[in-house]
């Protein structure tokens, strides 16, 4: 193949920086919408094809490997159709089966892994390319992963660089969830020559559609502290987070540890439909693994949980607002029944579940994201908390309230059979 035509790309000029610096870390955190993965794959795109970067090679990561194809395998698909548009394929081979992508021009290529499990861990340390050395990598949803999975990555990157233009850098993108996560303290807090930070926030967004700002602006005046994470783009704060009674670590998910196993349920299509799978053992409750998805209809989730091997003789507890999806649940051999609702029941099954640690599986990064922000309505005009949970992002929450109410048997609530 010979030289790359002249391209022409769109990028918000806040991004910049981002773009230039050649320092060893590169942390941007942001609102949702903010555009910086868009960004990110862009920049990588441009650069991988540029033959001054001859030798880069990037690799791409999630907590969970299958998280990278509707994430960085897709924005980066999509920045290589808007740059080259009906050329795409003259400068970029894409294998949709094994999930790679390799410049036609320069040999450069990028692969996809996670982190979730040992193994995948290990599999990091005999990736080679056949033309040049490792020298970027890109974690999305950074806050997923955990200092140490960062730190292996990060040893990843090392020896001379033939090429004079070449420079070892790991890319962080994310979403601020809680001011004591581990990213602000080694990144942001910490200032060093190595280290570049960024921020970023819809409203810098070009390319932002009005149906989208109306939204933020409706989420700006339902729930002002999520705002502040999701549409600013700044640090959650502890203030008012309703479970801080967690534990996030690796642990035996094995249904025989357990002194009993239920499945909870939160139905959704436009907000996820959450499944999660309890262990209790001494009285607290294991998160073991968790089905998060949007847009998928009842057969579509079936299938799902099948495919996941989730057994049957379990119970599931689910949404009483929602007989008739619990009746196709019970069809397809699920032993799925309602959670009975009384006045003052969702605030039982918090308080129920406050008095026990919460152990959760770093698989479950959904679980984890909502546990870390879910906190009490704020009454902005009295500045106090009320006894009220904010009912956004809190998919994954109710399918854990109403797997608590599993355990659980005062007046109005389940009853265990």
């Amino acid at each position: 193949m010979g030289t790359m035509t002249e391209v022409k790309v769109s990028f918000n000029k806040g991004f910049k920086p981002a773009n230039h610096t050649r320092k060893r870390y590169r942390a941007l955190k942001g609102s949702a919408g903010s555009g910086k993965s868009v960004n990110i794959a862009q920049d990588y795109i441009l650069k991988l094809s540029d033959p001054k970067y001859k030798g880069a090679n990037l690799l791409c990561v999630r907590k969970v490997d299958v998280s990278n194809r509707l994430s960085t395998f897709s924005e980066l698909k999509g920045a290589i159709n808007r740059i080259y548009g009906d050329k795409a394929d003259r400068y970029w081979h894409v294998n949709e089966s094994a999930m790679t992508l390799k410049c036609l021009v320069t040999g450069s290529e990028v692969v996809f892994r996670g982190v979730q499990h040992e193994k995948d861990r290990e599999k990091l340390k005999s990736i080679n390319f056949a033309s040049g050395k490792l020298t970027w990598i890109w974690i999305e949803e950074a806050t997923e992963l955990s200092e140490g999975d960062i730190d292996i990555l990060d040893d990843r990157l090392r020896g001379l660089l033939d090429n004079p233009n070449l420079y070892y850098q790991i890319t962080m993108t994310f979403n601020p969830v809680s001011s004591q996560h581990w990213i602000k303290r080694k990144y942001f807090d910490y200032q060093d020559e190595d280290i570049f930070v960024h921020h970023s926030t819809y409203l810098q967004n070009r390319f932002i559609d009005d149906a989208y700002q109306r939204r933020m602006e409706r989420r700006k005046n339902q729930d002002p502290d999520g705002y502040r994470i999701y549409g600013l783009g700044e640090w959650g704060e502890v203030g008012g987070l309703i479970f801080k009674n967690t534990l996030i670590h690796e642990f035996d998910t094995s249904e025989s540890r357990f002194d009993s196993m239920v499945y909870g349920q939160d139905f959704g299509f436009n907000h996820a439909n959450a499944i999660l799978t309890l262990g209790y053992k001494d009285g607290d409750i294991y998160v073991c693994h968790e089905i998060y998805e949007h847009e998928k209809d009842t057969d579509e989730l079936i299938k799902l949980a099948d495919s996941h091997q989730l057994t049957k003789k379990h119970r599931m507890s689910c949404d009483s607002a929602e007989p008739d999806r619990i009746k196709m649940w019970k069809k397809a051999g699920y032993k799925a029944y309602p959670v009975k609702k009384g006045p003052g029941s969702v605030k039982a099954q918090i308080d129920w579940l406050k008095q026990r640690t919460i152990h959760i599986h770093p698989s479950c990064v959904n679980t984890i994201k909502e546990i870390q922000q879910w906190k009490w309505r704020k009454d902005e005009k009295l500045n106090k908390y009320t006894d009220e949970p904010v009912d956004v992002f809190d998919d994954a929450m109710a399918a854990l309230r109403y797997g608590g109410a599993h355990y659980m048997n005062p007046s109005g609530m389940t009853i265990l059979k």
